[in-house]
């Protein structure tokens, strides 16, 4: 506990180093050595340029330097890949629930602000559920693997350290056990790492 934590910059360069250019360009590795989480993120907002990726380097520097690696590029994935702006009958309703509000509004008529506004709600709520969605999460995992393939992993490999990458983050943090979705993940990355009896199909 009277260990000083080392300078997380050479980390956090190398760690941007290994992302996608096109995520280095949008994705800020912070520190936040308070936080109980291995790895932490918001869901991004449309109008947010930079999109944060909040690291306890404390817990981080305990796992191995590959599994590391596919954490990260699972977080960037994921972050990257989070989608407000597609068109879609939730887009367009939120779309339009936001600028009947507005025009209800100019009106006066405060009722007709009320359900438009719910409109929208409704709407932005279905778009946050989409990117919360157990198969997105399982898509996640197969685009982190793609990218480190990308950078010279063989894709049972890759799978096998994600694998012990989330392991090791349940550990890390204290807690019982893993949530449903990580047992779910775990189970597909098995497959895809040649430990599970289960077929993978690509």
């Amino acid at each position: 506990m009277g260990r000083s934590m080392p300078n997380p910059e050479p980390e956090i360069l190398r760690l941007l180093d290994l992302l996608p250019a096109s995520a280095r360009m949008t994705i800020k590795i912070v520190g936040r050595s308070e936080q109980p989480q291995v790895l932490s993120s918001a869901l991004p907002l449309p109008w947010q340029r930079e999109r944060p990726i909040y690291v306890n380097f404390e817990l981080w520097r305990r796992i191995p330097r590959p599994q590391r690696d596919l954490l990260m590029l699972r977080q960037s994935c994921w972050v990257m890949g989070v989608r407000w702006v597609e068109p879609n009958w939730y887009q367009g309703a939120a779309l339009v629930g936001l600028a009947s509000a507005a025009w209800q509004i100019s009106q006066g008529d405060a009722l007709g602000a009320v359900a438009s506004g719910g409109l929208a709600g409704l709407a932005g709520w279905q778009i946050w559920r989409n990117n919360q969605r157990t198969e997105r999460e399982l898509e996640v995992d197969l685009d982190a693997i793609a990218v480190a393939v990308r950078r010279g992993y063989e894709e049972p490999e890759a799978a096998r350290l994600l694998l012990e990458g989330i392991e090791a983050v349940a550990q890390l943090e204290r807690r019982p056990g893993m949530e449903f979705l990580e047992l779910l993940r775990c189970q597909r990355l098995r497959a895809i790492a040649g430990l599970s009896p289960l077929r993978h199909e690509s």
